[in-house]
This record gives structure tokens, C-alpha cells and sequence, in this order.
């Protein structure tokens, strides 16, 4: 409180203090480092991220697409990039993700939460629209408000003095696990499974019932994560939705780990990270997606074996 006194007396403002922050930033990715004091003046949109997150998976074609259309028209898109998992910290894993998913505007690597601090923020993804007069005007948690949040672009970019840019909204491909959740069909929630955050874990289920999960084999429960022992382990999962995807990667660098990925028994298909048959490599640590299936969408049992032991699983989202 007594901090946020003080910056009150000063007339600073929640923008002021947020960008403040990146200086915090531990790297930065496809830019120098970037300071209050240079993007005083400037329309600045802050996305927080993280590279496994599958909703902030869901809304990058939209920030490419404004970063692609507004950049020239003043807007600076800066991704803050708070790590969730502990393999989030590694600037390897970021900067190939990054590269992964061409993303060209500026990411500050966040390791220390600083900026995530700075922004008060409690959210992945969160948008926060800063003005040329350092107001936030705009902010937005979670997916969704595309077209509301480029409208609120639009309005603050004209606001400092911008023009030529068209006032049609932008229109995106979204492949993959890109591509907007069904939520309609949309039945399971995330689901960790570490001791830490898991939930619905049964042990040496016959049966499972929808949203419960379990696991075969020689595993190790750990505070973040499962950790497969020995080969040949399985994690099994009754769902209701679209897509499944799961947040994993072997133990040792360099490692690659063979899968197989079965629906009620059968071989699965339609995701990106199986072939035909259902098969599919871990090879680096990130979001997996296993399962994209065609309606009618209905509770389906769902199993992934492990044909080598040395892979960690985190947590399942679900589209």
C-alpha cells in the first residue's frame, strides 16, 4: 500500500508502473531491450504468455495478424513471456518455441515475474492496451474479444494521431493447435498431474468416469509432473471434447521418447503430433496435440502408452 501511495503522489500510473517492469525482463527475443522511457509516446499492447499455454495458443494468430497489420501504424506488440513450468525458464526451449511459432514481435523472457508482478497480472494469456499518454485503456483475460480488442487498437491508435490503416478487422488461419476450442462440445477442464495441482486421479481404475484419469506402469508422482520409470507405461483419460493435448517431454536433453495414442481402443488420428496409425515422438518439451476428432463429440476413453521409459507429463488442456 505504501508503495502504491507513493506512486500515486509521483502520478504514475498502473502503465507506468507496469512498463517500469521490463527492466526486469531477464532477455529479450527479436528485439534490444525495450524501456518505459523509449516507448513513452507510443501505443504499446502487452500480452502475457507462456509457451505451453493452449489458450495463449489459441489467440497468436490474432496477435500476429495485429502485430502484422499495426505495426507500421505505431502499435508495439510486446509478448511477456512468465513461465508456468520450470522447463519454461530454459531460453532454449522459449527461443525455439518462439522461432516454432514465428512470432517476430518483441518477447521480454520474464524469468523472475517482474513485468508479470509489475502489471499486477494473475493471467495467461492477458492483454493490456496502453495509450500514448501511458492509461491503460484496454484489457482482456483469457481467449476470446478478438474483434472488441482490435476495435479498442484501432480507437487508440487513432486517438494518437494514426491513419491508413483499413477498419476491417483482420480475419486468421488457425491451424492445429491454434485453432479456436469447440466449446460447445467442450466438456473436460485442465487438468494437471503432479501431487501439487492434480485432481481426479484413480488409482487402478477398472472403469473411469468422464474426467477422471489414471496411469499403468512403473511411474513416479511428482509435485509437477508423472515420470515414467520403466517402458511401456500408459496414462489413460475419459474425455468430452474436440481435442486432447498434453504438456510433456523426455527426461534428458537431447532424448526422444516413441508413443502410441489410442480412442476407445482404437488408433487415434487427427492430430498434429500423431501419424495415421496413432504414433508420434517426444522429442522436446512442450504442448502436444493428440487427438483432434470429428463429431459427434461424446465421453470417449482416451490412452497414450509410452514405449521407452524417461518422459514427464504435466498437464492435459483440452479443445
Amino acid at each position: 500500500m505504501l508503495g502504491a501511495t507513493k506512486a500515486l503522489l509521483r502520478g504514475e500510473t498502473a502503465a507506468d508502473r507496469g512498463l517500469a517492469a521490463l527492466r526486469g525482463a531477464t532477455t529479450w527475443l527479436n528485439s534490444p531491450p525495450l524501456t518505459a522511457d523509449g516507448l513513452r509516446g507510443k501505443v504499446v499492447l502487452v500480452d502475457f504468455c507462456t509457451y505451453t499455454c493452449a489458450n495463449w495458443l489459441r489467440t497468436l494468430p490474432s496477435l500476429r495478424a495485429w502485430d502484422a497489420k499495426y505495426r507500421q501504424h505505431g502499435l508495439v506488440v510486446i509478448g511477456a513471456h512468465t513461465p508456468e513450468f520450470a522447463f519454461e525458464h530454459d531460453l532454449d526451449n522459449v527461443r525455439r518455441a518462439i522461432t516454432a511459432m514465428q512470432v517476430e514481435y518483441p518477447i521480454a523472457v520474464d524469468n523472475d515475474y517482474a513485468i508479470w508482478n509489475g502489471f499486477s497480472n494473475q493471467y495467461w494469456p492477458a492483454l493490456y492496451l496502453i495509450d500514448a499518454k501511458s492509461a491503460v485503456r484496454f484489457t482482456h483475460f483469457g481467449e476470446g474479444a478478438y474483434d472488441e480488442s482490435e476495435r479498442a487498437i484501432q480507437k487508440v491508435l487513432g486517438e494518437a494521431g494514426a491513419s491508413g490503416f483499413s477498419r476491417e478487422l483482420v480475419t486468421v488461419a488457425a491451424p492445429g493447435i491454434e485453432a479456436a476450442a469447440d466449446w460447445d462440445n467442450l466438456r473436460s477442464p485442465e487438468t494437471y498431474l503432479g501431487s501439487e495441482q492434480g485432481e481426479s486421479f484413480v488409482r487402478n481404475a477398472a472403469r473411469l468416469r468422464l474426467n477422471e484419469w489414471t496411469v499403468g506402469g512403473d511411474w513416479t508422482l511428482g509435485s509437477k509432473a508423472v515420470v515414467l520409470k520403466q517402458p511401456n507405461g500408459r496414462i489413460a483419460y475419459r474425455f468430452h471434447a474436440r481435442d486432447v493435448n498434453l504438456v510433456m517431454g523426455p527426461t534428458g536433453r537431447g532424448a526422444s521418447v516413441r508413443y502410441r495414442v489410442r480412442i476407445d481402443g482404437q488408433p487415434a488420428s487427427g492430430g498434429a503430433d500423431v501419424d495415421a496409425q496413432g504414433q508420434g515422438v517426444v522429442t522436446e518439451q512442450r504442448t502436444y496435440q493428440l487427438v483432434r476428432q470429428a463429431p459427434p463429440i461424446e465421453d470417449r476413453q482416451f490412452e497414450i502408452e509410452f514405449l521407452a521409459a524417461g518422459v514427464e507429463a504435466f498437464c492435459f488442456t483440452f479443445g
